[in-house]
């Protein structure tokens, strides 16, 4: 799953530790999450998109694998 949350955070001027402690997570889950390597829970997806005032498909976008 690809997303948008690096983009997002820096044009509203978080930095990463700023973020993760509004969420109440790690920074490092926030950079696992910016780079991919980690697939937010739905709740900290909704949780986001509450927080930027976006909707979920607006962060993360869902690619559906051609073998599924």
């Amino acid at each position: 799953m690809k997303n948008k949350l690096e983009e997002i955070r820096k044009l509203r001027g978080l930095k990463q530790e700023e973020l993760a402690d509004a969420m109440g997570v790690s920074r490092q889950t926030i950079s696992s999450l910016e780079n991919g390597r980690y697939n937010p829970s739905v709740i900290l997806a909704i949780r986001l998109a509450r927080y930027f005032g976006m909707r979920v498909e607006d962060i993360f976008i869902y690619e559906e694998a051609e073998d599924e």
